[in-house]
């Protein structure tokens, strides 16, 4: 595949599309079949790691646990598949200890992403990564079941979306809920959001 030539930006001279990759204020992918084939410089920082310890694997090394990888990337299938953009919160993992990052530790991400086919849309795509926690950890020990409640309590869904959302009852969503009340020490729904952004 030829790379498209530079367009000129009213006169200021041709645009770099690498560069621009480059210096994107977000982390951006290029994956296929969910493995990163490339990515940017904020990606690295934001993960602790170097470009090659990425490039070539799959995105489930940034995941909290492997069962958070498969369910999202089931529940990304339907939604790609209408209309071939995704986005949603999400606790994710650290892979290294460069650029002040800490190894293992987790943090709130939006993860916004665009299939190139949405008929078969973990095939090819572009995904982008924004750190919501300001480089503060998420430091009450969840499990990935209330990490997944958590981020939709974060996007304003009630329980019974949530439930609808996640496959789950929604008794057994307000079950999590209340859990992850008593571990944040939040009295209301709103109290709890901020300290969910807050780590």
């Amino acid at each position: 595949m030829e790379t498209p030539e530079p367009i000129a930006a009213h006169g200021t001279g041709p645009i770099d599309y690498r560069a621009a990759f480059e210096h994107a204020p977000v982390g951006m992918v290029l994956s296929r079949n969910r493995t990163m084939l490339d990515c940017n410089q904020r990606l690295c920082e934001m993960f602790g790691t170097a470009r090659d310890a990425l490039i070539g694997r799959s995105f489930q090394v940034l995941y909290p646990s492997v069962a958070e990888f498969e369910r999202i990337g089931r529940r990304m299938v339907p939604i790609l598949n209408h209309g071939g953009r995704y986005a949603d919160n999400r606790m994710m993992r650290r892979l290294g200890d460069l650029h002040g990052a800490f190894a293992g530790e987790t943090f709130w991400c939006h993860v916004t992403g665009h299939a190139l086919n949405r008929a078969a849309p973990h095939e090819a795509g572009i995904w982008t990564f924004e750190d919501l926690g300001s480089r503060r950890s998420a430091k009450a020990a969840l499990t990935p079941r209330e990490r997944e409640v958590a981020a939709q309590v974060m996007q304003g869904l009630t329980s019974k979306e949530i439930g609808r959302v996640l496959g789950i009852s929604h008794r057994t969503v307000e079950l999590h809920r209340a859990r992850l009340m008593r571990k944040y020490t939040a009295a209301t729904t709103a109290e709890l959001v901020q300290k969910l952004m807050a780590g």
